[in-house]
């Protein structure tokens, strides 16, 4: 039987199934499941219908909560719908991020404050066992932000991002914390000997996420606070310390109006494409109200060379909404949803608009570029966010 997928996006700890459609682009909206707390991020078993979710009271880091939790649901695999399959795992802190390795015997969790990696069994029916013993002195940097497993299941990546400066104009500025890339050597559920990929000390470094290339020896990874898209290359059980290639994000990166971030990035199925967001979504005071002005929400679009690894900037499209914080393709390549999670009044010209929270749906062409299809609105709870949207195999 041919896999389905399901988009998932969850708005606090409401988390909704939605039916895909890739022929006609479209969204249908089915049921909703209630997690424990605001969800932070969620990731599939690779073999097995589960999706492990990680889920918090807190939203940011400045934000009090005790809430914290990793939660599994079962995923019905002829209509896709979640249900919760054992008890969630109270945590002390929040989890900012989880995957599983290579044949999910194990999940790694990463904690952004207080910096931390853990990692648990998954039990043979797909509920999460004991954690596992780590050896002492793991340098888990600054302010984690994911925790990736290569395909090979050799390494694991805790991509640290660092505290920037904060200021009006901290594009460029020297950050207060470094970042890094810390490169574990990884076997069974067990952290090895360590390195860490840190580009200047890591004092104008803050990495946000990275994704792979399916068949080369490339790294990709999209730096938050510089807003630019870095190439490493993996040699062996590590990463060389100096990225191959850098690209700037921003069209315009000298002339930054407001604040700005680079958000996730993912690599096409095929190897030749890679997508990275910017994201620009802190009001200023504007007419008495809180605007945002000049921001910068696009996807920009880059060919990858198949002999370098170099990329070229191909297309800057418009997200169509708010701080698209997740975005997915579905597993043929041929549709890329965006979850634009937050809702702002927004000045287009002399003129403000209100723009909504929205799922934004688009065409991903033969050449990788994207077209615009349609956007279906989201309704946000008072200082809610549509925090993490994915797409599952079931």
């Amino acid at each position: 039987m041919k896999n389905k997928t399901g988009l998932y996006a969850a708005v606090g700890p409401l988390l909704t199934h939605y039916e895909i459609d890739v022929g006609g682009l479209s969204l249908s909206k089915r049921e909703s499941v209630q997690l424990p707390g605001n969800v932070q991020y969620a990731w599939p078993h690779a073999s097995k219908p589960y999706m492990y979710v990680a889920s918090s009271s807190k939203v940011s880091r400045h934000d009090v909560g005790t809430n914290h939790h990793l939660s599994v649901l079962a995923i019905d695999r002829q209509t896709g719908r979640l249900t919760p399959h054992g008890s969630p795992l109270k945590l002390a802190n929040r989890p900012i991020h989880l995957t599983t390795d290579l044949p999910s015997r194990n999940l790694l969790v990463a904690f952004n404050d207080p910096s931390e990696l853990h990692v648990y069994r998954i039990k043979d029916d797909g509920t999460i066992g004991e954690r596992v013993p780590q050896r002492s002195g793991i340098d888990t940097g600054v302010f984690p932000h994911q925790i990736r497993v290569t395909a090979d299941d050799q390494l694991a990546i805790l991509v640290t991002r660092g505290n920037p400066f904060r200021g009006e104009n901290s594009h460029g500025a020297r950050q207060t914390e470094p970042g890094a890339l810390k490169v574990f050597e990884y076997k069974g559920g067990v952290l090895g000997d360590e390195i860490s990929v840190a580009p200047d000390d890591g004092y104008h470094f803050g990495p946000r996420h990275i994704d792979f290339h399916p068949t080369a020896p490339w790294v990709f990874a999209s730096l938050e606070t510089q807003n630019k898209l870095y190439v490493f290359k993996r040699e062996g059980k590590r990463i060389a310390p100096e990225p191959l290639f850098q690209w700037d994000l921003l069209e315009n990166p000298e002339h930054v109006h407001s604040h700005q971030g680079a958000g996730t990035i993912h690599v096409h199925p095929n190897g030749r494409i890679v997508y990275c967001v910017n994201r620009g979504h802190v009001p200023v005071d504007y007419q008495g109200k809180k605007v945002l002005v000049d921001v910068d929400n696009t996807f920009v679009v880059f060919s990858i060379n198949e002999a370098t690894g170099e990329p070229t900037l191909i297309q800057r499209v418009d997200a169509s909404g708010i701080c698209p914080r997740t975005f997915a393709l579905d597993s043929s390549g041929k549709m890329l949803v965006v979850a634009n999670c937050e809702s702002h009044l927004v000045r287009i010209g002399e003129e403000v608009h209100s723009v909504s929270a929205n799922l934004a749906v688009f065409e991903v062409k033969s050449d990788g570029m994207l077209r615009f299809a349609r956007k279906y609105d989201v309704d946000l709870p008072p200082q809610a966010k549509q925090f993490w949207m994915g797409m599952v195999e079931h």
